[in-house]
């Protein structure tokens, strides 16, 4: 089959592109860095196709998708894997612009890319839409605020596309990671500090890209009639906290 994969350079992208073509799949792995991407291809072959795409530039997609190579044309997985988190400040002092960043990449990009590819899946009767949302879509934390309401949005809009296509052979799944490391997300986070990146991973056994890339594959190759609707996964060191009160000190 044919599965494309957004952030295909890096993470969560990478590792699940391996498996696929290790697996004898096509990968149309898309991402914004070229030379990545031609590095990826090199190591996987043929059945790698790079694509330059920038998802929050979502006038460019439709042409895009129209412009892929006839083998890699039918998209059979898409998996809208990109997407960023940008500091970690409360709302009253984060900047506009991370949060204007955020929503068109986690956002309107996934809403661009799924538009572009999903009636083509429903003329065909089989497809499959994996969105990566995040923990964070459910379970509010402090500095979380824009990120985890984009993530909300990925959550509410698996669902509600799974709502539309009754009666289709579509399925849609949002996995929702819990603490990833080994990536390049808290590192974005973190406008590029790499020792505060480092101080999120420290002192637990965090999960890895891998670890998340065998939860994809594992959907991706999953019997045709089984919809998996929501997956959180977590890794065991990590739980719910309970209910925080702000004590007045007096």
């Amino acid at each position: 089959m044919n599965v494309l994969i957004t952030g295909a350079s890096a993470g969560f992208g990478k590792a699940l592109a391996e498996r696929l073509v290790a697996n004898g799949h096509q990968v149309i792995g898309c991402a914004r860095r070229l030379d990545k991407l031609n590095a990826l291809a090199e190591t996987l072959g043929e059945a790698f196709l790079p694509v330059v795409m920038d998802v929050s530039d979502t006038d460019t997609i439709p042409q895009i998708i129209a412009d892929l190579p006839e083998k890699f044309r039918q998209i059979d997985v898409l998996v809208n894997n990109a997407g960023l988190a940008l500091g970690t400040e409360p709302a009253q002092n984060a900047k506009l612009e991370d949060w204007m960043r955020m929503t068109d990449t986690n956002i309107k990009g996934l809403m661009a890319l799924t538009h572009a590819v999903l009636p083509a899946m429903v003329a065909r009767d089989s497809g499959y839409i994996i969105n990566v949302g995040s923990i964070a879509g459910s379970w509010p934390y402090f500095g979380g605020n824009v990120y985890g309401a984009t993530k909300a949005f990925v959550k509410q809009f698996s669902l509600n596309l799974r709502a539309d296509l009754l009666g289709t052979q579509v399925r849609v799944t949002n996995l929702e990671p819990g603490n990833v490391g080994g990536t390049e997300f808290s590192n974005v986070r973190y406008h590029g500090d790499d020792a505060k990146a480092a101080q999120v991973y420290n002192g637990f056994k965090n999960m890895t890209g891998d670890d998340i890339g065998d939860i994809l594959i594992w959907l991706i190759e999953s019997p045709a009639h089984i919809n998996v609707n929501r997956l959180e996964v977590m890794p065991v060191a990590q739980t719910y906290n309970g209910l925080t009160i702000a004590k007045d000190d007096s």
